[in-house]
């Protein structure tokens, strides 16, 4: 499953570019804030499904703050009225249950 979480992560990088560009005109600062946060969802996977014991749950859980940080950015584009809506919505739940899923395990 870990991989699967990072596949997906990089599926969402990818699928959002778009948005990203508007956002490098709209807002430089949510677009910076936007890429930490979808590198840091790849960053956490990819150290979650690399170690063993306790740390990995927690590092799960960071990865799944940083999707819910994207949310928060998307939404705050759709109030703005920048964004019709927010793209990529069953991309990121289905990696937000898979993420939920590993950082309770």
């Amino acid at each position: 499953m870990p991989f699967l979480a990072l596949d997906l992560s990089l599926d969402l990088i990818r699928g959002l570019r778009p948005t990203i560009e508007l956002l490098r005109r709209k807002s430089p600062r949510l677009r910076r804030q936007l890429e930490d946060s979808l590198a840091g969802i790849v960053q956490n996977v990819c150290e979650g499904s690399g170690r063993f014991g306790g740390d990995g749950p927690h590092l799960y859980r960071c990865a799944l703050g940083s999707l819910r940080e994207v949310n928060g950015i998307l939404l705050a584009s759709v109030a703005f009225g920048w964004l019709e809506a927010a793209p990529m919505a069953a991309e990121r739940d289905r990696l937000g249950g898979i993420l939920y899923s590993l950082q309770r395990s």
